[in-house]
């Protein structure tokens, strides 16, 4: 069957009503009852109380529920508390940021007209666009929003706004005639969309489809049908959280084994081995990881990106791959006047000279064969008309003024037929038409060109220098419009027929120029790895010549269209992409396609837009990013980030600080995993050396309260650096737990235990047992206080002022040091502790062990650092 824009406006209407009458009352309860009301289906949506059950799922978090059961159970209720608090305010904190969920439904919803004019029973009727049904006949005029799909039957002049759902960044000029062959979405000059407005002219258009069956239907569709993507932390932390567990619950096992084999109390070496299992395991880890993120997402505030998805700020500093859309993300949304053509030269156009009569009476006539307006900062009109009027306000000629000193006696308003607009006013006392339409047709009405040489007939030369000209802005991506005059005669009243023999007096050539800092932000994605993609529903030579201002198209070869990649498989698609970057002409479906291509070879993702057209893509998307003012509301539910200032630069600031986190959460991590593994190596070392338990159960949960939750949030908030940007992105499949990543943990934390059993041995040398589990366990507490120093960063800090320079980091240590001197030297504690009250020298010794750390570690980092030079 052919496609309703194939066919002829009236054959439509006989498909589908059976004649060319509008619908009867039962009619339209028929079609009703068959083709269901125009709304978007609702998608189901999850409950707070399951969102909140959902976080419980990590294994890590389950893990620390039974070892919380398991400490009840052995009435150790200190730490089953702790660890039951720990992991539910980490459920609330992710709970609050998943309630945001989806709305996108509810926002393409919003996009249907509240009201639309229909024929029914012969009569012309206002109704709610839900009972809009298929066979209605619309009416539309300029500013109306469009209630449904449809096949034009009748047009006056019609231009529609569908930047939102195409991405074409002018207004579509509408027709009745049938369209032959199948062509994409934004060349179906005879069909009209939902959710689209009617920026010019008036139509009846015929009902073809509503709902789910429109186009912006579709992509509610195609929403439902992506799913939100992993950040690579996420997946890294849940195999990283599984590998770890398991590896501390098989460690404390053995533990608990061996303890009984040298015929020590099962409940008490059970009790231990539980504690010791609570203590390695980093529970705050998640808990950590939200904080650092949701600060993250206040920094990236201030500097105008809106995090929707906390993840989203990780996930940033992964992207290797940046699909952006053309249309108000690298362009500013705003046609503007580049060039003028005018005595046979081209002229920019800020160098017009209104002293010169000729380049005076194009701009004039610019403004006056015009009907936009833009009094008060108000710009009502077609886009092409306001860039030619606001060009006149750069020179002083306000159109209130140009209007009113030469104001308009008569026109023949513009239609797509004949591609031309004339207006009548009387300049220079003399009665003249002038006239604006496209160069090929004016050039075929020409007789004459003005030059600053006067008026001569039009010569063939002239005519091939113009339409070489004409040509080379086309190549440039630049819209074309070309102006002319004729004298009437006085009283005269202009009519079709007059607009022969013209006067050719120049042309104007526009175009959406890009953002004057995309190009800077483009260079700045390729210094950090970053490939710059662009995706656009606007024509291949548009897209091309914006790509190759900001430098992310180096050669005409990188640039296709969508219509090539319909024939393509996955795979070939896959290989397709690599030498791609530039994608003209493009639907919903094929920039889903395009995210996915790049995602199965591997790559994180990341895609900019902000039309309705753009939200199937943004949610397949690793990251997605929306604009904030140009952006329609779809774009925003559906993205993982909104721009605020709409400014593609901001994604460049996003992607630092997304590194920045990734770093400073890994650095927390290298903090907690060390500092435990040296506890557990001073366990292990004890266990085999037949030496006394170090540690008693609530030495190891105070050290737990106190080293893995303040230094580590402070290490995740240590200032942020530039120098993230020199780096490439990470691997996809990259784990945290690197070789290089456990071999620093592994020395970090044998140094913290060779000094925390050195204690031991002190301790064990002038007193007791009692006092050599103290000196360890305090040995061991201020140890990893200092070890936050070493975990600042990969190259040494100990020489510069990066070791002071965080507040929260300094303010951990003093308070961390404060409480375990308390511990150790006020007498009240000794009995909750377990611990003897120390004398002023065993506490120094304490100290010194403890700080031996930093410059042990530091020199070590000295020795790496030579080592890769």
């Amino acid at each position: 069957m052919s496609e309703y824009y194939q066919l002829p406006g009236r054959e439509v209407l006989k498909k589908l009503n059976g004649s060319e009458e509008p619908l009867t009352s039962q009619q339209v309860r028929e079609h009703q009852e068959k083709y269901g009301r125009n709304e978007l289906a609702e998608g189901k949506k999850e409950t707070i109380l399951h969102i909140f059950l959902g976080q419980y799922k990590d294994f890590l978090v389950m893990i620390l529920i039974a070892a919380a059961i398991v400490s009840g159970l052995l009435r150790d209720v200190e730490s089953a508390v702790v660890i039951l608090v720990v992991i539910t305010i980490n459920a609330v904190l992710g709970t609050l940021q998943t309630v945001k969920a989806e709305q996108s439904l509810d926002s393409l919803k919003k996009l249907s007209a509240p009201e639309a004019k229909v024929m029914r029973d012969g009569n012309l009727v206002q109704i709610p666009s839900a009972e809009v049904t298929v066979g209605d006949i619309v009416y539309l005029d300029a500013g109306d929003y469009i209630p449904a799909d449809g096949r034009i039957l009748e047009c006056a002049s019609l231009k529609t706004d569908e930047s939102a759902l195409t991405g074409e960044s002018l207004g579509v000029e509408k027709s009745t005639e049938p369209v032959k062959g199948e062509v994409s979405l934004g060349d179906r000059t005879n069909m009209v969309y939902s959710g689209c407005f009617a920026t010019y002219g008036r139509a009846s258009f015929a009902v073809t489809a509503v709902g789910m069956e429109t186009e912006v239907g579709k992509i509610a569709g195609l929403l439902n049908q992506t799913s939100q993507k992993q950040t690579p932390l996420q997946i890294s932390l849940d195999q990283f959280g599984k590998k770890l567990s398991i590896l501390i619950l098989i460690f404390c096992g053995i533990l608990f084994g061996i303890q009984v084999m040298r015929g020590g109390d099962a409940g008490d070496a059970f009790l231990f081995a539980v504690a010791l299992a609570v203590a390695a395991i980093p529970e705050a880890l998640s808990s950590i990881v939200t904080i650092v993120l949701s600060f993250g997402t206040q920094k990236m505030a201030k500097e105008h990106a809106i995090i929707r998805k906390l993840q989203a700020v990780e996930g940033l500093g992964s992207v290797s791959v940046i699909c952006s859309d053309k249309t108000g993300t690298l362009t500013q949304n705003r046609m503007t006047v580049e060039d003028y053509y005018v005595n046979g030269i081209r002229i920019p156009a800020e160098g017009i000279d209104l002293e010169n009569p000729q380049e005076s009476m194009l701009l004039l006539s610019s403004i006056l064969c015009n009907d936009a307006s833009n009094a008060e900062g108000a710009e009502i009109g077609d886009p092409t008309e306001i860039a030619l009027i606001n060009l006149g306000d750069r020179f002083g000629l306000y159109a209130s003024g140009v209007r009113e000193k030469y104001p308009r006696f008569g026109e023949n308003p513009f239609d797509s037929d004949r591609k031309l607009m004339s207006t009548q006013h009387v300049m220079e006392d003399r009665p003249t038409m002038l006239v604006k339409g496209a160069v090929d047709v004016l050039l075929e009405r020409m007789t004459h060109i003005q030059t600053d040489e006067g008026v001569h007939p039009l010569t063939e030369t002239d005519r091939e220098k113009i339409r070489n000209q004409n040509q080379e802005f086309s190549k440039e991506g630049l819209r074309v419009l070309g102006f002319a005059y004729k004298e009437i005669l006085v009283g005269h009243e202009i009519t079709l027929e007059d607009e022969y023999h013209l006067t050719f007096i120049g042309m104007i050539a526009m175009m959406d120029p890009p953002r004057e800092e995309s190009a800077e932000a483009v260079k700045q994605c390729k210094q950090a790895g970053i490939r710059p993609i662009m995706i656009t529903g606007d024509h291949k030579v548009t897209a091309a010549a914006i790509a190759k201002r900001i430098g992310i198209l180096k050669d005409d070869s990188e640039a296709c269209e969508g219509s090539e990649m319909d024939s393509m498989s996955d795979q070939e698609l896959r290989d397709f992409v690599e030498d791609i970057s530039v994608y003209a002409r493009v639907t919903p479906e094929h920039k889903i396609r395009i995210v996915k291509a790049w995602q199965d070879k591997g790559y994180i993702v990341s895609m900019t837009g902000d039309g309705v057209n753009d939200a199937p893509a943004l949610k397949q998307a690793d990251i997605g990013v929306a604009m904030g003012i140009t952006g329609s509301e779809v774009s925003k539910d559906a993205a993982s980030m909104v721009l605020t200032d709409d400014n593609f630069a901001t994604i460049v600031k996003a992607v630092e600080n997304g590194r920045n986190v990734y770093r400073n959460i890994k650095n927390s991590i290298q903090f907690l995993l060390s500092g435990n593994f040296g506890a557990i190596l001073a366990v292990l070392y004890a266990s085999v050396a037949a030496l006394p338990v170090p540690f008693a159960p609530v030495h190891l949960l105070f050290i737990n309260l106190l080293t893995d939750s303040l230094p580590a949030i402070a290490l995740g908030l240590e200032p942020h650096t530039k120098d993230v940007m020199d780096e490439k992105p990470r691997p996809v499949g990259e784990s945290i737990l690197t070789k290089a990543f456990l071999q620093k943990i592994g020395i970090e934390g044998l140094s913290v235990a060779v000094t925390t059993m050195a204690a031991f041995y002190i301790g064990n040398h002038f007193g007791n047992t009692v006092l050599a589990s103290t000196m360890a366990f305090g040995t061991l507490c201020t140890a990893r206080l200092v070890h936050g120093f070493n975990c600042k960063a990969d190259m040494p800090v100990v020489l510069s002022k990066k070791l002071w320079n965080n507040k929260y980091l300094l303010g951990a240590f003093a308070l961390g040091l404060c409480l375990i001197t308390a511990v150790l030297m006020i007498p009240a504690c000794s009995g909750v502790f377990q611990v003897q009250t120390l004398t002023g020298t065993r506490l120094l010794i304490v100290y010194g062990l403890a700080a031996l750390n930093l410059p042990i570690i530091q020199i070590i980092k000295m020795v790496r650092v030579k080592m890769k030079k």
